[in-house]
């Protein structure tokens, strides 16, 4: 990437309803030459895309309201196809990295992840096929997290809706869901 110095300011824009994390991550890009948009869900999207330009872009899966992130990575690929998008989430799981990846997506990271990962992951552009592949199988507990996610994505992370689908009682779901949280 080039240096702040020698070209304009990047433009970067943040979707994420957690208003201390986002004023976080927008002082550490600002430091690094980035001038910071920051909206907190899909709504606010279209009148941001009309006043600015951004180049970059990190969204959270999971907003306020039940909004999905996917749907704000859908909404700012089809604005700009050319936008470097990456997904930062506390509720990483396989069928919501794909879907991500799927509807416009670079990267995804799961949350802890700090300034260093989402740069690197904006220049990253091209997958790499040495990456080492586990010799672990998957347990059943890692099977049904990413199942009770995968069926989180496809009813808009609604948790009511969700437990039906899935047989189980809601304060079941809610309480797997507070026991995994990744933090």
């Amino acid at each position: 990437m080039p240096d702040a110095t020698d070209a304009p300011p990047r433009e970067l824009l943040i979707v994420e309803d957690d208003d201390a994390f986002a004023r976080t991550l927008q002082r550490s890009f600002e430091r690094r030459g980035y001038r910071v948009h920051r909206i907190t869900g899909p709504e606010q999207i279209d009148a941001l895309l009309d006043a600015h330009q951004p180049g970059y872009a990190v969204v959270d899966l999971r907003l306020g309201n039940g909004a999905s992130g996917l749907a704000c990575v859908q909404q700012l690929h089809q604005a700009d196809p050319d936008l470097v998008i990456v997904v930062l989430t506390g509720f990483a799981s396989i069928a919501t990295a794909v879907e991500a990846i799927k509807l416009g997506a670079r990267h995804y990271l799961a949350k802890p992840s700090n300034t260093d990962d989402i740069e690197a992951a904006f220049a990253r552009a091209q997958g790499d096929a040495e990456v080492g592949l586990t010799g672990r199988t998957t347990s059943i507990k890692t099977l049904e997290w990413e199942r009770i996610h995968e069926v989180l994505a496809e009813t808009g992370f609604n948790i009511s809706e969700t437990a039906r689908r899935l047989g189980m009682h809601r304060r079941t779901l809610a309480r797997k869901l507070e026991k995994q949280r990744i933090k």
